[in-house]
């Protein structure tokens, strides 16, 4: 027997991938129109200096997916880049006295060289980093075409501002009503900001969900959910004594109009703030509420408090009087900053009529039941003491009274959307430039296409944590584009959604020096699968299928959709908790590297969980990843090689089985990598195989033929998980050329009716741990020999004894044990 070379990854690694870039393996062929044409796409990382657990879970997915499709003769582009422009590096800028552009560069250096060692096959020509300028330049283009088109607009917009750090908060980052990093009181304050239109699709938007089949559920729900289509009633009531003035309020529950017993206004009411402006009380609880900086959602919670504002509406039917109150739970950007005070049907209106002591008219009753229910009821029914409309159903009611509040003009029938416009603004330095000149005489005046791009300054210094931007001359001064008086240039940076919502489209025209797309994006959009954390499924993926349909309408791409499919990957946890720094949980990709070599994390990444559930961390299942390939690189050479081709008709019953359990597993395999997407499923089978063709070789009269075609097609299904090993060892089993070049193997057909091969699931102690594959005769020594060869179940049998072992045949291995 020959002797067994050492398995050293770093050797074997190293050489297979200097072999892949010779031979430019993983360049997508623009020009090629004959191949099948796949894009798969992971989300790209903000370049932090080092990559996570997440990050290499995320990216080896979609390593998988792109081998296995380029393997099936498909031409696939699979590209990287970095989302550049962002916070953290002006942290380091401030704690560190590093411009930020070196830092990011530094760390894009850095985090590619991990990339590559990973063995990740990206086409690296189409590199983007969306902080230089040859990727800026077109985002700025794109802005100035939505301009024109009347999808950009400037307005004035309340905000959370941060005195200290001089710029403006979402929502999430104001903690207990103070800036999360300052810790500086947040005020509340109105300045002008940049808007995006995405209100304008936002019906198609939410129709393009039901034409998303191979999205999850679950992120279309979400994005549903944030859309929030509301069809309902705008409903006006007049303001008594005050001619010609009113309060516009939107309602969903219409039939409940003879319910409101007090109009709940946003403390930035138009009315609100006028009336504050002569009583200090109200305006002391204006400014209390504005400083809590609450969202919709927090003020859903809060405890309900207001303010006889001293003004009275009148029922735009009964003509009844109602009073208006400021009220801390109702937001000024949703619908029109004032509601209906309904206290019988509504709870948060119950709770606030019940501690001011407003009236609480019940004006719903079940329609099943006489029995009156507790309030608040809020369930459809019938309406009473509605006046003409009593006795009507709930959505009867709805579509009568709106037509009778449309007959008086006080009202009509809307749909509104909780969705808001985009605001795009911010007041930070490390940005792309908004490309706006603002003069005195002509406005905010667009940059023309020929200036392009507005370059960000790299060398500059921090003067505490704002941006140095608006101090900085050579950058802000600046000759009208129109009239060519002095003027200054906007200083607010885009906010770094924008890049990530087309990036997408320009790794088809990565190298288009003249254009921000071509005829490529046509040819390969939309991206064929998407890969990425779910924490992304509204912001990002929402932003960028608003963008794909501003660019589909400029006629630069196709379709209505950037992403044909997505898979949203768990998160990686360790001892129930995801890994983080402030958890000192965090597992090192570099060292697991080192010690082990990339194709132990990438198996050991792909078999330890479905990749849409989270991925529990465990060293001993890193280590039974070691072990597994250190099994297969002793098996290969001690038996790999040529051999005679395989003749079915010669082989004896033991024989027949291998090859049925061959190509079972070709087929099972090619399937779980590509419609299912189950990674975890097609490992725990090529276990099973390898432990089978172990069993041959050590079988006595065992066909030396199928022996060496079963083990190349063994190595061929691994190869997309670990290509590296596999690539190494295909020579030593009898392959020609390179492994990544061989073309995947189809399944013979004609063994599925040999040998009776059954996958059976397996439960041990009452949890589905995997599946094993058996022969329908197999005895009960058979399965307990297929439970200890495979990987994914001889570790949950470690230090334990089968007590009790239970076939159910063709469907279920059940396993009873005990401790040793």
């Amino acid at each position: 027997m020959p002797e067994i070379p050492p398995f050293r990854p770093d050797l074997i690694e190293a050489q297979a991938r200097a072999r892949w870039d010779e031979a430019r393996l993983f360049e997508a062929r623009d020009e090629d129109r004959v191949h099948p044409r796949s894009y798969i796409l992971v989300m790209f990382p903000y370049p932090s200096g080092r990559l996570h657990m997440g990050h290499v879970r995320n990216y080896t997915i979609g390593d998988v997916v792109a081998r296995h499709r380029r393997l099936r003769g498909e031409n696939v582009l699979h590209p990287i880049g970095f989302d550049a422009f962002g916070l953290p590096a002006e942290n380091a800028a401030i704690a560190h006295g590093i411009p930020p552009a070196r830092w990011t560069e530094e760390n894009i250096a850095t985090m590619l060289g991990q990339l590559d060692a990973l063995g990740f096959a990206y086409d690296r020509r189409r590199l983007l980093v969306t902080c230089r300028p040859e990727y800026y330049r077109w985002e700025q283009w794109l802005f100035l075409r939505l301009l024109e088109r009347g999808l950009v607009y400037r307005a004035e917009a309340e905000v959370n501002w941060d005195p200290v750090d001089g710029t403006v908060l979402a929502n999430e980052q104001v903690v207990d009503g103070r800036g999360w990093r300052s810790g500086a009181p947040v005020e509340r304050r109105r300045i002008p900001q940049w808007f995006l239109r995405i209100t304008a699709y936002a019906e198609e938007l939410l129709a393009g969900l039901d034409r998303l089949p191979d999205w999850p559920e679950e992120v279309k729900t979400m994005q549903r959910n944030w859309i929030g289509r509301s069809p309902g009633t705008r409903v006006v009531f007049p303001i008594a004594g005050r001619a010609g003035e009113e309060v516009e309020v939107f309602t969903t529950r219409v039939d409940t109009l003879y319910g409101v017993s007090f109009l709940a206004l946003a403390p930035e009411h138009p009315l609100v703030r006028e009336r504050a402006a002569g009583d200090a009380r109200l305006a002391a609880f204006v400014e209390e509420t504005r400083r809590l900086a609450l969202a919709e959602a927090a003020r859903t919670t809060v405890d309900k408090r207001g303010l006889d504002i001293g003004l009275r509406a009148l029922h735009p039917l009964s003509g009844e009087a109602i009073p208006l109150y400021a009220v801390n739970y109702v937001v000024a950007d949703y619908g029109t900053g004032a509601v209906m005070g309904v206290p019988a049907h509504d709870a948060r209106d119950h709770d606030f009529a019940r501690r001011y002591g407003l009236p609480l008219p019940r004006v719903v009753r079940p329609a099943t039941t006489s029995e009156r229910p507790p309030l608040p009821y809020l369930e459809e029914g019938v309406l009473e003491a509605s006046g003409p409309f009593d006795g009507l159903a709930s959505a009867e009611a709805r579509r009568a009274i709106t037509e009778a509040l449309a007959a008086r003009g006080r009202g009509r029938a809307e749909v509104h959307y909780r969705l808001r416009d985009w605001g795009v603004s911010r007041q930070r330095y490390w940005g792309c430039p908004i490309p706006i000149v603002h003069c005195a005489s002509c406005g905010p005046v667009p940059v023309p296409d020929e200036e392009l791009p507005v370059v960000l300054p790299t060398e500059v210094r921090f003067a505490g944590v704002r941006s140095p931007l608006p101090d900085l001359p050579s950058f802000t001064d600046v000759a009208c584009p129109r009239c060519r008086a002095p003027a200054r240039r906007e200083t607010d940076t885009f906010d770094t959604f924008v890049e990530s919502s087309w990036y997408y489209a320009r790794y088809a025209s990565y190298d288009q020096t003249g254009a921000i797309l071509d005829e490529r994006a046509r040819a390969w959009l939309p991206v064929t699968l998407y890969i990425g954390g779910i924490e992304h499924a509204v912001l990002h993926l929402l932003y960028a299928r608003f963008v794909h349909r501003a660019l589909r309408d400029l006629g630069l791409v196709p379709g209505d959709e950037p992403f044909a499919a997505l898979l949203t990957q768990g998160m990686v946890l360790k001892d129930g908790a995801k890994m983080s720094k402030s958890k000192g949980n965090v597992v090192e990709p570099n060292a697991l590297v080192a010690r082990y070599g990339a194709d132990t994390v990438r198996l050991f990444m792909m078999f330890a969980a479905p990749p849409e559930l989270p991925l529990e961390w465990s060293d001993a299942g890193v280590e039974g990843a070691a072990r597994f390939l250190r099994r297969l690189w002793r098996f290969v050479h001690e038996h790999g090689g040529a051999g005679p081709r395989v003749d079915p008709a010669g082989l004896d019953d033991a024989g027949r089985r291998l090859w049925a359990l061959i190509e079972r597993t070709v087929a099972k395999v090619d399937d779980d990598y590509g419609r299912r997407r189950t990674f975890n499923t097609a490992i725990a089978a090529l276990m099973t195989l390898l432990g089978a063709l172990q069993d041959e070789a050590a079988r006595a009269g065992h066909d030396a033929g199928l022996l060496a075609y079963g083990t190349r097609r063994l190595l061929q299904l691994l190869h997309p998980i670990v290509p590296h090993t596999t690539e190494a060892l295909w020579a030593r089993a009898g392959g020609e050329g390179l492994l990544a070049l061989t073309p995947w193997p189809v399944p013979e057909t004609a063994a599925f009716a040999e040998g009776g091969v059954r996958r059976l699931v397996v439960q041990i102690d009452g949890r589905r741990r995997g599946e094993i594959a058996l022969a329908e005769d197999a005895d009960e020594e058979a399965v307990r020999a297929a439970l200890a060869a495979t990987e994914g179940l001889a570790r949950h049998l470690a230090g334990r004894r089968i007590r009790r072992l239970v076939v159910v045949p063709g469907r279920l291995v059940n396993v009873v044990t005990e401790a040793v």
